[in-house]
């Protein structure tokens, strides 16, 4: 296959580029601080692209890896109240 492929959406950089093709990711990738490159998120993100690029797999596995580098510092805000309760009961007929 070819690195020339191109991903189904683009992913969007933080820096407000985007990785239109294989070769866009992984040139990002070999790119990054050593120290951001050795992390194991990015690690993955390389080994998915290079899976894609030779042995002809769906781009969005390459897609996924990459996306989830890029948002390995985010963290959910988790919500502890759930849904917002109905301000008020129901009144049935028979309770009036």
């Amino acid at each position: 296959m070819s690195w020339s492929r191109a991903f189904d959406e683009p992913i969007p950089l933080p820096d407000g580029r985007e990785l239109v093709t294989l070769r866009d990711a992984g040139e990002y990738i070999s790119a990054l601080p050593k120290k951001e490159h050795a992390a194991s998120e990015w690690q993955a993100a390389m080994q998915a692209l290079i899976l894609v690029a030779e042995s002809g797999g769906p781009t969005m596995l390459a897609r996924i890896g990459i996306m989830r580098a890029l948002n390995r510092h985010y963290v959910p805000e988790f919500n502890p109240k759930g849904k917002e309760p109905h301000w008020g009961r129901r009144k049935l007929k028979r309770d009036q």
